[in-house]
């Protein structure tokens, strides 16, 4: 009940309205008013408010004995640090950033600790967050036999919707690959950034338009967006599907026409690998560690997660395949691939990653300049779209039987 009102009462002072595309790609902002460190009884409380759910990983280390809390996409700035301190167990406090995209909030402890209870809740009409953390004092024997990593975890706060049934609008996410320093391919004067977003704003609108979806954008802007943050954009507006478009190039003569891609530890062929190799480059010159990004959650329940998933990513892949080359009167010659895209790792959406051409190739380049082809290919997508949506929720009624 507590938290609930805390909650609840940080979602009114903030007076939020459902996010916007823009705020969803935003970073989180710590609010000092609802944040604090305190004693309950014999267990440390930690609590930190934030405009938003984001990843986090939570880390026990000794020497000095410390938890060190790491959130991905937020600043801490606003957090008056020693005024958080309300505990006798704590020995001194720090906020410092980690990376391009993490910070990390310090909280050094008197004696030996262990998480007991770590939870993100996240206020479904606001996004604001609170995440709350229990730890109670341990000897430093206990301490000292925790498995390695020390209680290391990473939790995404916000769950996926109810599994869609057919009764409501879906929220899709598109994703124009590329932006900012990163312009993707590029062919006489023209860029894979720039092509995808009017491709993506287009697309929004005949999917708006329709009536069947809600949508948002990974990015309005030729702006870059970090891998793992697009994904995260996903789970925050709790999509439904996620779509990931792309325009790339490969040596002249590989390739041409549209190719649907899935997620696959594994590339289906040598061309497949060098492309999500290329998407991953930009995020390691941006100083992005995509190492850790596919720890979202525990491994074994993102396996469970992705069993479900799988099947419905590929029900997706299939059904964009056979509209679009209704609507565009063929594809590449295979149009079905795998490949290990870092924007596909999110567990519990089912993701699809469209590359609607190659810019190595003219007469892709060609199509991409047409705004006949972009609206038929448009046309394709959005029927794809309607077919998955009554399919996935024949299947989910299957399930529930």
């Amino acid at each position: 009940m507590f938290r609930s009102l805390w909650i609840s009462a940080l979602a009114c002072v903030l007076f939020w309205s459902p996010l916007s595309a823009q705020e969803l790609s935003a970073p989180a902002i710590a609010i000092p008013e609802f944040s604090e460190i305190r004693d309950r009884g014999r267990a440390v409380e930690v609590t930190l408010a934030l405009s938003k759910g984001v990843p986090f990983r939570l880390r026990l280390v000794e020497d000095p004995v410390e938890l060190q809390i790491e959130l991905q996409g937020a600043s801490l700035s606003a957090l008056a640090v020693p005024e958080l301190d309300k505990s006798e167990e704590v020995a001194g406090l720090n906020a410092t950033p980690v990376s391009a995209n993490w910070s990390r909030l310090s909280v050094e402890l008197e004696r030996p600790h262990a998480i007991e209870t770590a939870q993100m809740r996240v206020d479904e009409a606001s996004g604001a967050a609170v995440l709350q953390i229990i730890l109670r004092a341990i000897s430093r024997s206990e301490f000292a036999a925790l498995s390695e990593p020390r209680s290391e975890t990473m939790v995404l706060p916000a769950a996926p919707r109810t599994r869609q049934q057919g009764d409501r609008a879906l929220v899709i996410v598109l994703d124009p690959g590329h932006g900012g320093f990163d312009p993707g391919a590029q062919n006489g004067g023209y860029s894979e950034a720039v092509l995808m977003l009017t491709f993506a704003r287009e697309l929004r609108e005949k999917l708006v338009r329709s009536g069947t979806f809600e949508v948002i954008l990974t990015r309005n802007a030729d702006r870059f967006v970090p891998l793992p943050e697009r994904v995260a954009i996903a789970r925050r507006a709790r999509a439904d599907a996620f779509i990931s478009l792309h325009a790339d190039a490969l040596a002249a003569g590989r390739a041409t026409g549209a190719t649907v891609y899935t997620l696959s530890d594994e590339g289906s062929d040598e061309a497949s690998q060098i492309l999500a190799e290329r998407m991953d480059r930009a995020d390691l010159l941006a100083g992005v560690d995509l190492s850790g990004a596919d720890d979202a959650v525990a491994t074994v329940l993102m396996e469970l997660a992705r069993a479900e998933t799988r099947p419905r990513s590929e029900l997706l892949a299939g059904h964009l395949v056979s509209q679009m080359d209704l609507a565009l009167g063929g594809m590449h010659k295979r149009p079905r691939a795998q490949a290990d895209f870092s924007v596909l790792r999110a567990p519990d959406i089912p993701s699809a990653l469209v590359e609607l051409g190659f810019l190595t190739s003219d007469s892709d380049l060609e199509n991409l300049l047409n705004p006949y082809w972009r609206d038929q290919a448009s046309e394709g997508i959005l029927r794809a779209l309607q077919g998955w949506a009554l399919d996935d929720a024949a299947s989910a009624a299957l399930i529930r039987q």
